[in-house]
């Protein structure tokens, strides 16, 4: 598992949108590592996924594994 550094641009795998990796955080009860990312379009809202699914893969429909997030160079 690859985990994002602040600063660094990512997209979606289903979407194609951007997103900006603004924080990474532990969560305040499980001390679970989550990632902190704004979108950048619309209104730049702020998201919250925990590091893990950050970086996970995920399984298309014809069976194809693709990265739900991929790093922009």
């Amino acid at each position: 598992m690859t985990t994002p550094t602040l600063g660094e641009i990512y997209s979606h795998f289903k979407t194609g949108n951007r997103y900006e990796i603004i924080a990474l955080a532990k969560h305040s009860e499980t001390l679970e590592d989550v990632v902190v990312y704004k979108g950048l379009y619309g209104e730049g809202q702020v998201w919250v996924r925990p590091a893990h699914m950050f970086s996970d893969m995920k399984t298309l429909e014809d069976g194809t594994q693709v990265q739900r997030f991929t790093k922009v160079e």
